[in-house]
Parts: C-alpha cells; sequence; structure tokens
C-alpha cells in the first residue's frame, strides 16, 4: 500500500515537472525569444517593455492557459465516455460529438455572422453564447449515437464505433458546407479552426471558458466512483441501487458541455480525449478516483507540448494544434485497435 502511494506521488510529481518545462519552453521561445528574467520582469511590471507585455499577456499566456483548459475539458470527457461505454476506444473526435459540437458552431457563426475579426474577443456576448449552441450539437450527435448503436436494448461497441463514424462523417460534411458558403476571410478563419487551432487564443475565449471547465469537471470528479461500479455487469450495478440509464444521462450531459466549451475555441482536437486516459492508465491503473487526475495531468502535457511543436516546427509558419495531435494519435489509435 505505501509503495502504491508512494508511486502514484511520484507520478504526479513527474507530471507537474513535465508541464512545467513544456510552460517554460512555450512561454521562452517563438518568433520572439524572451529570457526568463524578462518574462519575470514582465510579470511582476519591473520592466516597461511593451513588446514584452505584449507578447506574454496577449499572444502567449492566454494560449497556454487555453491549451490547459482544452486539455482538462478533452481528458475528463474522454475518461468517462470510455467509462460510460466500456470502450477503450471511444473518444470524443472519434464518437462525432466533437463533429457535433462543431456543426452547431459552424451554422452559429454563419448565421450570426461571427467574423473572422470577432476572434479577437471583442464580440463579447456572441463568444459566451457560442457554447450553448455547441451543446445542442454535441447532445444531438450523442443520442444519435446512442440509439444506433443499441443491440437488443444493450449497447453494441462494434456498432458505437461505426455508428460514431458515420456521424463525425455527417457533421463535418454540414460543417463543409456551411463554411463553403461564408466570404473569403471568414472562410479561411473556419478552415484553420476546423482543423483544431488556438493561435487566436485571447482572455475572452478564456472567460468563457473557465465556468464550463471548473464546474463540471468539479461535478464529474464527484461522481467519477460510478466508473467503476459501471465496468461490472448491469444487474450487479441495479443491484446496488445505482439508476444506470439516469446517471449515464448526467455523465454524458456533462462530457458534452465540456466538449462544447473545448470546441468553440480550438475546433475539432481529436484524440487527447483517446490517449490521455490510456497513458494514465499505464502509469496508475484503472481505480477511477485516482484515473482522473493522472488523466488531466497527461492531457494538459500533451496539448501544451503539441501547440509548442505546432507554433515553432514551421516558424515563423504555424500548423493547427490538431494536425500535430492526429499525427500522433492515429498511429496510437491503429495501435489500441489492433490491440483490442
Amino acid at each position: 500500500m505505501h509503495n502504491k502511494k508512494l508511486k502514484y506521488s511520484f507520478v504526479i510529481i513527474l507530471l507537474l515537472i513535465l508541464i512545467f518545462l513544456a510552460f517554460y519552453l512555450h512561454l521562452t521561445n517563438g518568433m520572439f525569444d524572451i529570457s526568463v528574467i524578462e518574462i519575470f520582469q514582465t510579470l511582476f511590471s519591473l520592466n516597461d517593455n511593451e513588446k514584452f507585455r505584449l507578447v506574454i499577456f496577449e499572444f502567449r499566456l492566454p494560449r497556454i492557459i487555453i491549451s490547459i483548459l482544452i486539455g482538462i475539458g478533452l481528458s475528463v470527457s474522454g475518461l468517462f465516455l470510455q467509462g460510460i461505454t466500456k470502450n477503450e476506444l471511444a473518444d470524443p473526435g472519434i464518437l462525432g460529438i466533437n463533429s457535433g459540437a462543431g456543426a452547431a458552431i459552424m451554422m452559429y457563426m454563419y448565421f450570426i455572422n461571427f467574423k473572422a475579426s470577432a476572434s479577437d474577443g471583442s464580440n463579447f456576448l456572441n463568444i459566451f453564447s457560442m457554447p450553448i449552441f455547441g451543446f445542442i450539437g454535441g447532445f444531438l450527435a450523442a443520442l444519435i449515437i446512442l440509439i444506433f448503436s443499441k443491440n437488443n436494448k444493450k449497447m453494441d461497441m462494434q456498432r458505437l464505433i461505426l455508428t460514431g463514424i458515420a456521424v463525425n462523417s455527417g457533421f463535418s460534411a454540414i460543417s463543409m458546407l456551411f463554411s463553403m458558403k461564408m466570404n473569403a476571410s471568414d472562410f479561411e478563419f473556419a478552415a484553420v479552426w476546423q482543423a483544431g487551432s488556438i493561435y487566436n487564443a485571447n482572455w475572452t475565449f478564456i472567460y468563457m471558458m473557465l465556468p464550463w471547465i471548473i464546474i463540471l469537471s468539479v461535478y464529474l470528479y464527484k461522481k467519477v466512483h460510478l466508473l467503476d461500479y459501471f465496468q461490472l455487469e448491469e444487474s450487479s450495478i441495479v443491484s446496488l441501487g445505482i439508476d444506470l440509464d439516469k446517471e449515464k444521462r448526467k455523465l454524458l450531459f456533462s462530457c458534452v458541455g465540456l466538449i462544447s466549451a473545448c470546441v468553440c475555441v480550438a475546433g475539432n482536437i481529436g484524440f487527447i480525449g483517446l490517449m490521455a486516459p490510456h497513458i494514465a492508465r499505464q502509469l496508475v491503473g484503472i481505480k477511477h478516483r485516482k484515473l482522473m487526475p493522472i488523466t488531466i495531468l497527461v492531457g494538459v502535457l500533451l496539448l501544451i507540448l503539441s501547440d509548442f511543436i505546432a507554433k515553432t516546427i514551421f516558424a515563423p509558419s504555424e500548423l493547427a494544434v490538431g494536425i500535430v495531435i492526429s499525427i500522433i494519435g492515429i498511429p496510437y489509435f491503429i495501435y489500441l485497435l489492433y490491440r483490442s
């Protein structure tokens, strides 16, 4: 028991150190390099250099913070989707929930004329309305998947994946249809957004995401013990006095809320919800109360590192972070598919 606690503490400390290093690299490196001393001077207003203030407070810090929030949201939703469906290949992107939320947000952008210039955070009301529409789209995608993946009133895992792929393709086509109707500048913004990008991060998007991520993550942490019970047979779960369908619906709605908040800011970033829980299980086992914090740390680390690679590998040009994660995630998904 003592060795297990020691190992768990070691894993947490190691991940925190790696996250700190990734944070440091992201903050100090880019097209405009800044030393640690200059960062501290700027953060504590000991330096009046406006160029440093602009780079740190308007570009890099918002981008890192949004990476952290998206890492939390996608990794937690991935962990719960895998627990609810009892399928280790479940992921918000693979199941089509990302695409459902993205299609609804794309329609929202089109009908309210959400211009690319509004992505700077100036249109406060429209930005704060986006997650609601994303939630509706994500919920619709989840509902379709749940209806068509059932076989004799039980969830068929093979049907689940196939339905998710179909839903993903369908909603992606809807997103493409509406993006093609936009003018040139907004189409360019929509195309980059769909690929999964956080280059336009700003404080307004952070304020929009925070309530969704904090409230829903805390709620799900209080419910995370249910995932241990969900691994049992349904008759055993019912005998424990757990209303299985009701609890699954609550957890699923919470996951859709997290995913919608992430998709609003960064578009369709896949595979974080797939990889983070699996890596965490390899590190600390399958008990979900301990697994959730490690999953969050792994997800945050993956997002910060991927975004750092996206902004530096082809500098001064930038890749969408979703592309970097897909390059890592697709081989990992094939490996899991082969293993299962």
